[in-house]
């Protein structure tokens, strides 16, 4: 029995040895679960950006060069913007942003050729064909595909006047007369006097340089469409120009849908043009949407006739049809406006009266053909000095006609080139037939119209 009690309690310390021994503490720890690690802080998402807005294809660009450049095909332009560019009611390109461009084709001028042919200027004349390439944002340069440009011309700035006070024929005439001599002192006053007596010497010379002006500008379309990296769509603020205790009135910039000429234009032709910057009313809410369609009527058309008798041209806008996803009528509604400002391309003046009509400047001078016949006498007077006189009446063509003219000493010869050239400044002056007002297709135009009697517009997907 006591054998059986040692045996018993052999075993139970082997079993109490075997259990807390480090081999079975260490079995125990490797079958016992593994807590849980801590999960990491998701990171929170980043707000979405803004997409970079797009031009679409057949975006109008103006640009103008600031300086004179050689008249030569590969010539590189840098130029700057006109207007700004609007993409879906947003302001994306400012204004006078730089823009690089280059002549790629220089195509014959036929009329200036022949023009200077007649005064003694043998140069060939020509007008530059250019291509802008490249648009400078502040997040570097984009590339650009546009249309090519000929007819490249100052822009002129057209403003209505007030209404004038109605003249007698002696009164419009002495106001023509104080014009012109405003003109002339422009001339002597103005920047740039260097460059236009330049001008003044070349024209004296049988052959000289061509060079592109300055503030030329040309009208081009954008023949893709063209991403505007790291620039975001920001609201145009708009100008609170109402008066107060006056009627508000809108002034509504477009480019003209198609060209609109007084040389074959007729009372009542229809006349269409796109808004291109959104429209606001005094409280600066959206009233007219970009993309929306005016459309008018031609209302008083005149076309040049002979003697100098200048063309007329005027035109009104009695509808505005409003682009998809607006709340409006799809036959658009009603308004009344009429031409306040223009852009026009054109070499030539022209002028615009308080209600709207385009008439071009006129540019005739008495003074010149007078004082050209009354040199060109001076060459059958014998009282005189021969080489002076013969000089003096030799004004028919340039810096050559009047070295020939003295070189000859012979008095009806030197008073022919002057008679020559009285009588081609007379036809000029008032011979020739008179001056069309031409407005392009894209020429940029002011509209001044009423407030539309409709609640204000807000584009789809707008968070006016």
């Amino acid at each position: 029995m006591m054998l059986g009690i040692k045996r018993s309690l052999f075993l139970t310390l082997g079993a109490s040895a075997l259990l807390f021994s480090p081999s079975a503490v260490a079995q125990s720890l490797q079958h016992r679960p593994q807590a849980p690690a801590p999960e990491a802080p998701q990171p929170s998402p980043e707000p979405a950006k803004p997409a970079a807005p797009v031009l679409p294809q057949g975006t109008v660009l103006q640009v103008e060069i600031p300086r004179n450049y050689p008249m030569k095909s590969g010539e590189t332009l840098e130029g700057r913007l006109v207007y700004s560019l609007f993409v879906d009611g947003h302001l994306a390109v400012p204004a006078n942003t730089p823009v690089q461009g280059a002549v790629v084709a220089l195509d014959p001028d036929k009329k200036t050729r022949w023009h200077g042919r007649l005064r003694g200027d043998l140069t060939p004349f020509h007008t530059p064909r250019v291509q802008f390439n490249q648009i400078a944002l502040p997040s570097g340069p984009v590339s650009l595909v546009t249309t090519g440009a000929v007819t490249g011309a100052p822009v002129l700035h057209l403003a209505a006047p007030g209404a004038s006070p109605h003249r007698s024929f002696v009164g419009k005439y002495w106001s023509l007369a104080k014009e012109c001599a405003h003109q002339q002192i422009a001339f002597f006053v103005d920047p740039g006097l260097g460059g236009r007596a330049l001008q003044l010497l070349y024209q004296q010379l049988p052959y000289h340089p061509e060079h592109i002006p300055a503030h030329t500008a040309w009208t081009v379309e954008l023949a893709s469409p063209v991403a505007l990296p790291g620039l975001s769509q920001a609201a145009a603020p708009p100008a609170d120009t109402a008066i107060p205790g006056h009627p508000e009135i809108w002034s509504v910039h477009a480019l003209l849908a198609g060209r609109v000429t007084s040389a074959t234009a007729k009372p009542g032709d229809p006349v269409q043009a796109l808004v291109i910057e959104p429209v606001y009313d005094k409280d600066r809410q959206l009233v007219v949407p970009q993309g929306s369609t005016l459309v008018g009527r031609v209302t008083t058309a005149k076309s040049a006739r002979s003697l100098g008798r200048n063309g007329k041209l005027r035109f009104t806008f009695q509808q505005v049809k409003f682009p998809p996803g607006n709340r409006a009528d799809e036959e658009g509604r009603t308004v009344q406006g009429a031409l306040s400002g223009a852009s026009p391309q054109s070499n030539a003046g022209l002028s615009l009266d308080a209600e709207g009509t385009v008439t071009p400047k006129s540019q005739s001078s008495v003074i010149a053909p007078l004082l050209l016949t009354m040199l060109a006498g001076r060459a059958l007077d014998n009282d005189g000095n021969l080489t002076a006189q013969t000089g003096v009446s030799s004004n028919g063509f340039g810096l050559v006609g009047r070295v020939v003219g003295i070189a000859a000493g012979n008095r009806n010869f030197a008073a022919g080139l002057g008679f020559y050239a009285a009588a081609l400044s007379t036809y000029e002056n008032f011979l020739r037939p008179g001056r069309d007002v031409d407005f392009p297709k894209d020429t940029r135009i002011e509209i001044e119209t009423t407030p539309l009697r409709a609640p204000v517009l807000k584009p789809q997907g707008s968070s006016q």
